[in-house]
């Protein structure tokens, strides 16, 4: 029995872990955040094409799901255009959600980053 599996979901989550690197290390904060990162992959989603793929039933089990087979199917990238258009959709999400967000993020970052800072109650 043959399955559907979205590569669309795949080749857009390895575009934006590409293009966040490019971006400096507060936005990768931000976007390490899951709430934020799947509000991303929404965004991106949502403003393209799907492709998906057959595969075998096996294929579907969650350890045949992290293999490297599967995960190394990407969009289409013989046309430059699409390339750079999936990467123009990933910084126009980017800097909306931050626009968006913003009081949201530094609420959230800063009550992980001073979590560790704070002086310890424990000895007295």
């Amino acid at each position: 029995m043959k399955t559907v599996v979205n590569l669309t979901l795949q080749s857009v989550v390895g575009e934006i872990e590409s293009v966040l690197d490019t971006y400096p290390y507060h936005y990768q904060q931000a976007f390490a955040l899951p709430d934020l990162r799947q509000e991303l992959i929404v965004f991106v989603l949502n403003r393209i094409p799907r492709f998906y793929n057959p595969v075998s039933e096996e294929q579907v089990h969650l350890q045949d799901l992290q293999s490297e087979s599967l995960l190394s199917h990407k969009l289409p990238r013989s046309p430059l255009e699409q390339q750079l258009h999936l990467q123009n959709l990933i910084h126009q999400g980017i800097c909306s959600i931050i626009q968006e967000k913003s009081d949201w993020i530094s609420h959230h970052l800063c009550e992980t980053v001073q979590a560790g800072c704070e002086p310890s109650h424990w000895f007295g």
